[in-house]
């Protein structure tokens, strides 16, 4: 089996990739009849000449190879038909800007596996990014923060090698004694947590966060059956609100009315209530003055996000009473850190991580006669169509919705 690491080729760029040239050694190690082939890059994070040190061929051979294994979409007119192709496509949720890309992937009769659809049999993800989302989320949130109020000057994390540079940077900054909310316990609200709990910052339960004034800043973080709530008043649970979203409505209003700086890294599933809306914004006891959204569902459970925005201008204002951008300097103004690629900036680390998780999961598949179905989830296409499992793209791909 004949793997091909392939250049990122999508704009901006990204300097992610799936094996570094320590894990591409692994690999071969674990597998003496996998080979890999590295296509040549002047973006990539590990230089070309990494990977001829580590003993790997590095040419601009990808038709040879049987897998072809990259991070983010590959244009339409660098797919090569009849291979078996790894990226995010961005097409599971029939996002609108990437229906030609998957009609192209059938038309080539390419077999597409999508990272984010990458899971063991509980259905549970075991490929992805979310840790390092969380981590420099947090990082640019306080940035963030550090800029409305012109208190402190952090570097932009892109600038930093990896995650234990961003906390030696977080840590010389003085912070007022603020409330900071963090919402979501999976991979992106752990990643984020990590740097608080590296700063030093104080945790607190919700009873104290809510009821009690401190002389430090604190931080306490919240998952779904902490922020909602049924509505027929049945004491709820987190299996519950998953099964049953439209059951419950929002409870986090009550954290607004003495949080100052949001980090937003929980999971929104189609059916749950807002945390907070437009309206709750325009309300008198509505303190956050900065989020920091690293879930970036846009015009959604966080109503101040109402675009994502980018490495390169990653802050933006929200004027509660308009409902539009404005200056986030502006006192009247919320804050909003909501850049939808943040992996980007930690490339290093987040290719690593990834890495190791796709050693792990997927390599053995592919020598194992995929005995735990994780290729089989994971194929979207197959012979110049859609596999059963993802038949309900057929009208995406069709153009009909």
């Amino acid at each position: 089996m004949k793997f091909g690491i392939i250049r990122e080729r999508k704009n901006p760029p990204d300097r992610r990739v799936v094996l570094s040239p320590e894990a591409c050694q692994k690999v071969l190690e674990n597998h003496p009849k996998a080979e890999i082939i590295v296509e040549p890059s002047p973006i990539r994070v590990f230089k070309d000449k990494e990977y001829k040190a580590a003993g790997l061929e590095v040419a601009s051979k990808m038709e040879e190879c049987d897998v072809l294994l990259g991070v983010k979409e590959v244009p339409i007119e660098a797919l090569i038909p009849n291979k078996k192709y790894f990226f995010f496509s961005h097409t599971i949720k029939k996002q609108p800007y990437n229906r030609k890309l998957l009609k192209a992937i059938l038309d080539k009769n390419i077999e597409l596996y999508d990272h984010e659809v990458i899971t063991n049999q509980k259905e549970q993800r075991v490929v992805a990014f979310g840790r390092y989302a969380g981590i420099v989320g947090a990082y640019n949130g306080f940035r963030a923060y550090g800029l409305k109020y012109g208190t402190y000057k952090l570097p932009k994390a892109e600038t930093l090698a990896d995650q234990q540079a961003l906390i030696s940077e977080l840590k010389k900054i003085k912070l007022p004694n603020i409330k900071i909310m963090l919402t979501g316990r999976g991979r992106v609200g752990n990643g984020a947590r990590e740097m608080l709990d590296g700063m030093g910052m104080r945790k607190v339960n919700v009873g104290e966060y809510l009821e009690e004034e401190f002389k430090e800043p604190v931080y306490c973080q919240i998952d779904a059956s902490e922020y909602n709530k049924r509505k027929d008043g049945v004491r709820g649970n987190k299996a519950d609100f998953f099964a049953n979203p439209e059951e419950y409505k929002t409870n986090f209003t009550r954290f607004t009315k003495v949080t100052d700086f949001y980090i937003a890294g929980h999971f929104y599933g189609d059916g749950a209530p807002y945390l907070y809306t437009r309206e709750d914004t325009k309300h008198p006891d509505f303190k956050i003055k900065v989020v920091a959204d690293v879930s970036c569902d846009i015009d959604g459970p966080v109503a101040t996000t109402i675009r994502p925005s980018t490495i390169a201008k990653p802050i933006y204002g929200y004027d509660p009473k308009t409902e539009k951008e404005t200056n986030f300097k502006n006192k009247s103004a919320i804050a909003v850190m909501a850049v939808d690629n943040l992996p980007c900036e930690l490339p290093n680390d987040a290719s690593v991580g990834f890495g190791a998780a796709f050693m792990k999961h997927v390599i053995p598949a592919f020598f194992n006669k995929d005995e735990d179905g994780v290729l089989k989830r994971a194929r979207m296409t197959r012979n110049g169509k859609l596999t059963k499992r993802y038949s309900y793209l057929q009208n995406y791909v069709d153009g009909k919705e």
